[in-house]
């Protein structure tokens, strides 16, 4: 199994980076995994801005030549694993500018008759791994949900991917946020996937 981790933090020192590390460890431990890719967007400088004009349109965005090698990447990957924050609800603006540009007609999915699109993207699965300021159950009880939704159905599932598995981890900024009892999770939840 090939996976591919976006990391997505501006601070190396936060406890998202911990959770990555965690990620890396787990996975390198496990005998499924035979290859391991990290893209941290915020290292490499990725511009999440979509620009559209005379000279690149939105229709063409499969084939821009600044995204090739991260089309390349998630094509490689079996397994996509997104680690970052829960920032009012939703992923990082960052985050969410490499998903606009990466999950594109033509690439992701293509257009079809009817009422859904074909995806591309079938065969993998992802996993995301979160963590918030507020309650575990804010999402939820809060915003419906909108997070997961937002993730696994209007994304995910849109592009042909239908495993997807969530970790949220709410009150991180708590001393009580049982911090190190989660990080454990995510390691020992790597370190024995299979697929």
């Amino acid at each position: 199994m090939k996976i591919l981790i976006i990391y997505t933090h501006p601070n190396h020192n936060s406890l998202s980076y911990a959770f990555l590390q965690k990620v890396i460890k787990g996975s390198n431990e496990n005998p499924n995994i035979k290859e391991l890719h990290v893209v941290d967007l915020y290292e490499e400088g990725f511009n999440p801005l979509l620009v559209f004009n005379e000279q690149k349109r939105r229709r063409d965005m499969y084939r821009d030549p600044h995204l090739e090698k991260y089309r390349e990447q998630i094509t490689w990957a079996d397994k996509i694993v997104f680690v970052y924050p829960i920032w009012w609800g939703r992923p990082p603006a960052m985050l969410m500018g490499y998903i606009d540009q990466l999950f594109a007609a033509n690439f992701a999915y293509k257009d079809k008759k009817g009422l859904l699109p074909e995806g591309q993207l079938k065969g993998k699965s992802v996993v995301c791994v979160s963590t918030m300021k507020g309650p575990t159950n804010y999402p939820l009880l809060w915003l419906n949900n909108a997070h997961k939704i937002l993730m696994k159905k209007a994304l995910f599932h849109f592009v042909g991917i239908k495993k997807v598995k969530f970790f949220e981890f709410g009150n991180m900024e708590s001393p009580k946020g049982k911090q190190t009892k989660k990080l454990e999770k995510i390691y020992r939840y790597f370190k024995k996937v299979d697929c």
